[in-house]
C-alpha cells in the first residue's frame, strides 16, 4: 500500500493555487487508460444526507484526444472538457472513484512560452496535455 497526497489548495506556499490532476475510474470493463478519465481537483468537501457523510471533490474534466496514444510520444493526450455551450465542464465526484494522481505535460507547440506561465496557471494557459506515463511504474500501467 502506498500513499499519495492530492492537493486542492487556494494558496500553496504563497505562490498561488495548487490543484492536482488525478485518474478517476470510469469504465471498470476496460484496461489501461481506457478505464480512466483525467480530472483536475478544485476542492475537497463532504456533506451529510440522512445521517450519511459523502466525501466528494469538485473537479474539472479532461477529454481524451483520439482513441490511442500519440504515435510520436507514446503518451495519451487530453484537453480540458467543455459543455455544449462551450463552458468548462465541472462536476462533483465521490472520493471512492479516485484511482491515483496523474501527471500532465503541456503540449507546447512551436511558439515561445510566456514567462508569466507558472505552475498555478499552467492548466489554464495550455489547450492540451500529454498524460505522463513515465512518472513511475504505476503511472505506466495506468496510462498505457
Amino acid at each position: 500500500m502506498r500513499t499519495e497526497y492530492i492537493h486542492a489548495c487556494p494558496m500553496w506556499r504563497n505562490k498561488g493555487p495548487h490543484n492536482d490532476c488525478i485518474f478517476v475510474g470510469t469504465d471498470p470493463e476496460a484496461n489501461g487508460m481506457r478505464a480512466y478519465s483525467v480530472v483536475r481537483i478544485l476542492a475537497f468537501f463532504s456533506f451529510n444526507y440522512k445521517g450519511v457523510t459523502y466525501p466528494c471533490a469538485a473537479v474539472r474534466w479532461f477529454d481524451t484526444i483520439g482513441n490511442e496514444p500519440d504515435d510520436d510520444m507514446g503518451m495519451w493526450m487530453v484537453r480540458p472538457a467543455h459543455s455544449a455551450n462551450n463552458s468548462p465542464f465541472f462536476d462533483v465526484i465521490h472520493l471512492d472513484t479516485i484511482y491515483r494522481t496523474a501527471h500532465l505535460i503541456p503540449i507546447y507547440g512551436t511558439r515561445f512560452i510566456s514567462p508569466n506561465i507558472k505552475s498555478s496557471n499552467l492548466y489554464d494557459a495550455f489547450c492540451a496535455f500529454y498524460v505522463n506515463k513515465y512518472t513511475d511504474h504505476h503511472a505506466f500501467e495506468t496510462a498505457t
